[in-house]
């Protein structure tokens, strides 16, 4: 059942949002040059790890750029190492804060889902670095698809913290419904719209 909703939402969302990503990706291509959709590997279904796509915030050299700032500012290193997130993060480029504000960098995802590699509604795509977050409940993390949305989508966003974050990942594999699903999709509809608390 879960499989079925997320093909028919995916297929859907991908066949109405079509025109905004050619609209975004060309956006991307003129302004930052190089490619307008990036991937990054992530943990899926069962430990698996998979090729997690978003359209492309960062500059080119962003790994360097990274380095040379927290380099500069030890006192965020403190925060990257906690939550691998930066206020102001300077890697980001001006579309690219808009696109996250948005959330619009996220709807290349919608590939992911088709190809089985994410849910649309889940847990958060996490790197194998991560997993070690979850201590002796990470079995339960790797029970379900990473999700484009989640209780930790419609909680807070990237103002929630780590711990947080575990936590309603668990809860929400623990207590899945499709009536969970739904009512986190129509959630995470007013939870984009408060952009003053997405990453």
């Amino acid at each position: 059942m879960k499989r079925i909703m997320d093909l028919l939402i995916a297929i859907a969302a991908l066949v109405m949002a079509a025109p905004i990503m050619v609209v975004v990706a060309l956006l991307i291509r003129i302004t930052a040059g190089g490619p307008a959709v990036f991937s990054h590997s992530r943990v899926g279904f069962g430990g698996r790890p998979f090729n997690c796509y978003k359209f492309r915030t960062m500059v080119a050299n962003s790994e360097e750029v990274l380095k040379a700032y927290l380099e500069a500012n030890p006192q965020v290193t403190a925060e990257w190492e906690a939550i691998h997130k930066i206020r102001d993060d300077p890697r980001v480029t001006s579309l690219g804060w808009i696109l996250r504000k948005s959330s619009l960098d996220e709807l290349p995802q919608l590939f992911n889902i088709i190809r089985g590699d994410m849910s649309c509604v889940g847990p958060r795509p996490i790197v194998k670095d991560e997993l070690k977050r979850y201590g002796d409940q990470v079995g339960e993390y790797l029970r379900t698809r990473p999700g484009l949305t989640g209780l930790w989508q419609v909680s807070g966003r990237s103002s929630t913290d780590y711990p947080s974050r575990v936590a309603l990942d668990i809860q929400y594999v623990r207590n899945w419904s499709v009536w969970l699903d739904l009512v986190i999709l129509i959630r995470t509809v007013f939870a984009v719209m408060r952009v003053d608390r997405a990453s």
